[in-house]
């Protein structure tokens, strides 16, 4: 197992993250340049040897339910190729509404704040971003919330919604 050291000093060679020390001396590291509202890679990292990885956009690493892999018992190279794959899942764009040529992230998420999904039989449901959550509206009745846009994207497609022309 790496100690904490090793691990802060894996993840601060990566140029594109940002260390932030949070409470009870547990670590964070952003990447700000994500393409999704998830811009946290490395999360509570922690002297005591516990951590995570965002993995929420990857095959074939166990997450909890935030999409964070542990880290506890891989070694330098397990932890920069999930870092590395992290940060290239959080590059991609998401594949919910489309990001128009020139249109900046913000201008994209206020578009993505409010969108109206509609079934095959015409029945028609508002999806809206509201305190870092997502909320399904049935007229004015909340319907679900979601912790991200892809689960409530994803939730909507298996019951055969599609975004409103």
């Amino acid at each position: 197992m790496l100690s904490f050291q090793e691990k802060l000093d894996i993840l601060s060679s990566f140029p594109e993250l940002t260390r932030n020390d949070v409470s009870m001396g547990r670590v964070n590291f952003h990447f700000e340049g994500s393409l999704h509202e998830k811009k946290t890679v490395g999360y509570r990292l922690h002297p005591n040897g516990s951590g995570y990885i965002y993995a929420g956009l990857l095959k074939g690493y166990e997450t909890d339910g935030k999409g964070y892999a542990s880290i506890r018992d891989l070694d330098e190279k397990q932890l920069r190729e999930l870092a590395a794959a992290s940060i290239e899942s959080l590059s991609a764009p998401p594949s919910g509404p489309a990001r128009e040529p020139g249109q900046s992230r913000a201008a994209r998420k206020r578009r993505m704040a409010r969108t109206a999904w509609v079934s095959p039989e015409g029945d028609e449901l508002e999806l809206r971003s509201e305190d870092d959550l997502w909320y399904l509206y049935a007229g004015m009745n909340l319907e679900m919330a979601f912790e991200t846009f892809e689960e409530a994207e994803e939730y909507l497609q298996e019951e055969g919604f599609q975004p409103k022309a």
